[in-house]
């Protein structure tokens, strides 16, 4: 960091950032390890605003980083979340965006909205569309498969089989993505003969289609292909199960188009959002997840199925047992019968899930929604927030950054000296009336450079509060011992209450009064 933030002479002073010390800097991205720069720490400590990629993500955010905000809860934590989206036109076959165009018209499949329409789709053209695509699925696979195999030395005299790899009429399940760990690939083989069992099954067979890749010097995730590998190239599963090598996009349209079924079954909750089943569900794919991600918050049980976690399981070769245990059983007794259940030749509750997923998750994993959500949360009010700044010269940034050093300086001082509670009933109900007062000294501090909160919530065993809901505190009267503050509420909860008092930093440019990490709360 020196070396590149530093001076042309060596100096403390960084020629890169003038005005701040490369100590200053160092800081941004301190960890507890004095040796290791953080550089999602530095880009909180100067960002105003943050964001995970899905809701769970966020929630994983805030725990991870609550340490950055001493005082306050998980939950606080200003680190909100937009969630990811696909870009249509790139992963949509043209069959689907012919479709949508003819009912909607071009703008309102642009701009999702409308969808609701494709209710008008009929089950026969929906279903018709889908047996096309993973025809077309299925061709592709058997080309690649064949010229996989020839580029690892057999002759074609060898590859007449190639010829029956796939069917165009058997459930096909996709997965394909990168090859890190924590998404485990070969979670599925964690009982090879239930899996070959379900390959060859006569009535209702599943077909896999495998693909990815792994960082050139990820030896543990070349080591997981080499599993799915060897255990495709068995004579007896060859045409029921591959892996196809050199994935890329022009590979990935294919699987996103042509699958029944996208499989993801990552280590939760390690998954930021990952899109890859989003892309599926633009095709009428019914997902087959772990609720890790985006599946997490857009599951809604019409849509595909939720693999049940073992997330209290610490043993992790015993929670693979179980989640892949999980997983067989969801295909053998709710995805296949779903999908070989026939009226007349049509799987009437499978269409079904399909037009839902389309009508209602299609909108919802677009990225034009995603970057409606980060103008509208994010980047309207940051550009409001600079303009403001930026008047006169730049005069709200002066005067934000001098009342950050002022009160960075005094916050030492600020002190709750006294809470009293009156009104609050043996028996806590809600709507019952509380009033609070805290007096509080401000030292050099004046009552508009913060807020007084109430802190009420469920009580534990030991006395922390959980479900806590805050109430702004009025400025009532000053006195040589400090500056009183009064509530009056109705008690927001029932049951064991408790309650508290804390001051927080408050300025008309802050974006929250979590923003600067400063608070204060009584004296345990």
């Amino acid at each position: 960091m020196r070396h590149y933030f530093g001076g042309d002479n060596g100096a403390n002073e960084s020629s890169l950032l003038p005005g701040l010390t490369i100590d200053r800097i160092l800081g941004l991205g301190r960890e507890p390890d004095p040796s290791v720069f953080n550089m999602a720490h530095m880009g909180l400590r100067l960002g105003q605003r943050a964001n995970g990629v899905s809701k769970l993500h966020g929630i994983v955010s805030r725990e991870m980083f609550q340490p950055l905000w001493q005082g306050f809860d998980a939950e606080e934590v200003p680190i909100g979340s937009v969630t990811n989206g696909v870009h249509a036109p790139t992963w949509a076959a043209p069959e689907w965006i012919d479709l949508a165009t003819r009912i909607l018209g071009p703008e309102l499949v642009e701009e999702a909205r409308g969808w609701e329409r494709l209710q008008d789709l009929s089950a026969e053209e929906l279903w018709s569309t889908r047996n096309t695509l993973r025809g077309k699925l299925v061709e592709e696979v058997r080309r690649r498969v064949r010229a996989s195999w020839i580029e690892r030395g057999a002759t074609s005299a060898e590859l007449g089989w190639t010829d029956e790899v796939f069917d165009p009429n058997v459930l096909t399940v996709g997965f394909a993505r990168r090859v890190p760990t924590y998404k485990r690939l070969t979670l599925m083989l964690r009982d090879p003969e239930r899996l070959r069992a379900l390959l060859l099954d006569e009535k209702r067979p599943v077909q896999l289609v495998v693909a990815g890749k792994s960082h050139p010097a990820d030896d543990g995730g070349k080591a997981l292909i080499q599993q799915v590998v060897r255990f495709a190239d068995a004579a007896d599963v060859r045409h029921r199960i591959t892996f196809l090598p050199d994935y890329d996009m022009s590979m990935a349209r294919y699987l996103y188009w042509g699958c029944d079924v996208w499989l993801n079954n990552p280590l939760r909750p390690l998954e930021a959002c990952g899109t890859s089943g989003m892309k599926s569900a633009l095709n009428g794919g019914l997902n087959l997840s772990i609720r890790d991600g985006w599946w997490d918050e857009m599951f809604d049980g019409e849509n595909g199925w939720a693999i049940p976690t073992a997330d209290g399981v610490l043993d992790e070769t015993r929670r693979d047992d179980l989640e892949a245990s999980a997983l067989y059983e969801l295909l053998e007794r709710a995805v296949l019968p779903r999908f070989y259940d026939r009226a007349d030749g049509l799987p009437v509750r499978w269409v079904e899930m399909v037009r839902h997923t389309l009508q209602n998750l299609g909108p919802k994993v677009l990225a034009s929604r995603m970057v409606r959500d980060y103008a509208v949360q994010y980047y309207a009010p940051a550009a409001e927030s600079a303009r403001t700044v930026a008047e006169e010269n730049f005069a709200g940034a002066r005067e934000l950054a001098a009342y950050r050093r002022r009160v960075e300086a005094a916050w030492p001082s600020v002190t709750v000296l006294q809470v009293d509670g009156a009104g609050l009933p043996d028996t806590p109900e809600i709507g019952a009336n509380l009033v609070l007062r805290a007096r509080i000294r401000l030292g050099e501090l004046a009552v508009s450079d913060v807020t007084v909160q109430a802190v009420i919530g469920k009580a534990g065993p030991d006395e922390e509060l959980t479900d806590i809901v805050t109430v702004p505190m009025t400025h009532s009267a000053s006195d040589e011992s400090g500056e009183l503050f009064v509530a009056d509420l109705a008690l927001p909860l029932s049951g064991s209450v408790g309650y508290t008092v804390r001051v927080l930093p408050h300025h008309r440019l802050l974006v929250d009064p979590s923003e600067l990490g400063l608070v204060t709360v009584p004296n345990p």
